[in-house]
């Protein structure tokens, strides 16, 4: 992962505003780095951090700050924040925002249309974590183990000698399709991308094109769906076995007629945050891990020609 040598933060005034247990990873990090951490949304937090404090929105000063770190989840369309810890709500509003200092950088798993109105008012840059590559393969490793869980506990079979058929060969798709073929399980990965296809040949997997998906789900077992497009239609899965499993993993709203697949009696799952859900403490880490290095980036650079 990410090396663990960082620069202290010394100085840097930064606002965990709500979220769930992967920020508590968050706070670690950044206060053992000796940031200035204020706490929004944490009230009901028994745990106590030398140097975070934990206070109201309204008495911010706001014009202090250098970061704000946003829950996994954004902001709502109605403005509120998650917080898990605490039972007031907490809003952000692009009024507030203006007040910030114009470096101050927004932090956010993910970004959503009201966050992105706020950010663009203010003229403030927002950091989407979800986005990145290294969070997006790190977290490839708990969505995983997430949805094997789910995989065995919903179905009556061994996923050895399984037929998988895995939908996308991205972050998280490749890293599906390693360790379902390495569990035995028989895999297809369809995909809608030539280079894709070649790179599936190469790890010994049966590759198709996501046009064709009708006419490969004939025999499926388990589908485990990556794309956030609707891709399996009704028409796709009127193909399925009414015995098989299928866990949508694809961001909101999924890509799966999940309508029709009840209508049908085949067993659909869409869990939605499967890291946190299965592995907060990793998550959070490997998202404290990203955060720190981009807030590290933006210290000033001592001179070190001093003696070379």
């Amino acid at each position: 992962m990410i090396s663990e040598v960082m620069n202290l933060l010394t100085g840097m005034n930064i606002l965990i505003l709500g979220g769930d247990a992967r920020q508590l990873e968050v706070i670690k990090k950044l206060n053992e780095l000796d940031a200035h951490l204020l706490l929004v949304g944490f009230d009901q937090l028994d745990h106590h951090f030398n140097g975070a404090a934990k206070i109201d929105m309204e008495d911010i000063e706001v014009s202090a700050l250098d970061a704000i770190i946003l829950p996994v989840s954004g902001v709502g369309d109605d403005g509120k924040v998650e917080t898990t810890f605490s039972d007031k709500e907490v809003v952000l509003e692009a009024d507030w925002l203006t007040q910030t200092p114009d470096h101050c950088q927004i932090f956010t798993g993910i970004t959503t249309t009201y966050l992105k109105q706020c950010s663009e008012e203010a003229d403030r840059g927002v950091v989407p974590l979800f986005k990145r590559d290294d969070v997006a393969i790190y977290n490839s490793v708990p969505t995983v183990e997430g949805t094997l869980l789910m995989v065995i506990q919903n179905t009556d079979i061994t996923i050895h000698a399984a037929n998988v058929v895995i939908l996308g060969l991205g972050r998280t798709g490749m890293s599906l399709a390693r360790t379902l073929h390495a569990l035995g399980a028989n895999v297809k990965v369809g995909t809608k991308f030539k280079a894709d296809i070649a790179r599936i040949t190469e790890m010994g997997l049966k590759p198709f094109y996501i046009k064709d998906l009708s006419t490969h789900v004939g025999d499926v077992d388990i589908c485990l769906n990556t794309i956030p497009a609707k891709v399996l239609t009704g028409q796709v899965i009127s193909h399925m076995p009414v015995n098989t499993l299928i866990v949508d993993i694809a961001s909101k709203p999924g890509g799966t007629d999940f309508r029709y697949a009840e209508k049908r009696g085949i067993k659909t799952l869409h869990p939605l945050g499967l890291p946190g859900m299965v592995a907060p403490k990793t998550a959070g880490k490997i998202i404290a891990n990203v955060v720190s290095e981009i807030l590290e980036e933006q210290l000033p650079q001592e001179d070190d020609s001093y003696g070379s």
